[in-house]
């Protein structure tokens, strides 16, 4: 394919991305912000977390590969939980070789989600944790997960957004 069709071909795409993420709905907050939101939150990190390990016992855990998320999780909830966490304590965390989760953690340390802090009396541990900018960037995921899943459940259940149309979508059909 010669490089002018390949450019088509992605702007093409790009443009077909751009009119579906137009068309979907903006999913409103249902909490207002605060310690509800922050404890509904941990529980969608804990929940994601444990998801991913009870999706082993059905499905080959090598088809799935996403340490940083298992890091990311990790370090939330024992951030939420006033916890703090060493870098071997990651690693096993992460479900993956110390040497994967290692090179994930100086990844993520680099972009400036996790910080490392030495441990003041032991000199050959180090602790790590996310960082404000982590912290803040898994508060907002987390929350618009929750978010969505309250109204997605609230949809399923026939909650006050439901429809009379029976298309089971909530949203009535045009």
């Amino acid at each position: 394919m010669t490089t002018v069709r390949l450019i088509g071909s992605a702007q093409r795409k790009g443009r077909a991305i751009r009119a579906a993420e137009a068309q979907m709905p903006e999913v409103p907050a249902v909490l207002p912000a605060g310690p509800a939101k922050d404890r509904l939150a941990l529980a969608v990190a804990r929940e994601f977390y444990q998801g991913r390990r009870r999706r082993a016992r059905f499905l080959s855990a090598d088809l799935f590969g996403e340490p940083t998320w298992d890091i990311l999780l990790d370090l939330y909830v024992a951030a939420r939980e006033d916890r703090r966490v060493p870098t071997t304590s990651a690693c096993i965390g992460a479900h993956v070789p110390p040497t994967t989760a290692l090179r994930w953690l100086r990844i993520l340390e680099a972009r400036g989600l996790v910080e490392r802090e030495d441990d003041g009396r032991d000199g050959r541990r180090t602790f790590v944790r996310l960082s404000t900018r982590g912290m803040a960037a898994m508060d907002g995921l987390l929350q618009s997960a929750a978010s969505a899943l309250q109204v997605a459940m609230a949809n399923a259940m026939g909650g006050p957004d439901d429809d009379d149309d029976g298309s089971g979508m909530g949203v009535a059909a045009e």
